[in-house]
């Protein structure tokens, strides 16, 4: 039987990362969109600063990150988005836990908001699975398929 394994997680706004783990976050996302989605995008879009950052770690590696954006930040709602599993470690429900973990974060930030995500379209029902429901027709982000979900606190 497998050991069952947990990650240490981590919940900061920007001005709190140390040097360090700003450089692993990024380090993740451009492994995660840049070289395995094959996707040339512009990561540093200036809402990191108002950003609050969850992510996990097991042996000193990066598991899964997720950004929460505040209302107004990419939409009237609360946002997240760079959602993102090291490959090393997917399979092993830590995206799962991300997700779970950055509604609860977002809710304690922000209070009862609705949260908005710019999905994409193959993991729309992945983000179901939370409570998210499509509310766009398909468009393409970068040449990736993607939808808008919506999670609605009152649900």
């Amino acid at each position: 039987m497998r050991k069952h394994i947990t990650p240490s997680w981590f919940y900061k706004s920007f001005e709190e990362l140390t040097i360090a783990q700003l450089y692993n976050i990024l380090k993740l996302r451009n492994e995660v969109f840049v070289v395995e989605q094959d996707c040339a995008y512009q990561d540093c879009d200036n809402k990191d600063p108002q950003s609050l950052h969850l992510w996990g770690v097991l042996d000193q590696d990066i598991v899964a990150y997720a950004r929460i954006v505040p209302p107004g930040g990419s939409y009237p709602e609360a946002s997240i988005g760079r959602v993102a599993t090291n490959r090393a470690y997917r399979r092993l429900s830590f995206g799962r836990e991300l997700m779970k973990r950055a509604i609860d974060a977002t809710l304690e930030q922000y209070g009862p908001v609705n949260i908005r995500i710019s999905a994409q379209s193959y993991l729309q029902q992945f983000y179901e699975g939370f409570g998210f429901m499509k509310v766009s027709e398909e468009y393409l982000e970068d040449d990736i398929p993607h939808i808008e979900m919506l999670w609605d606190h009152t649900k």
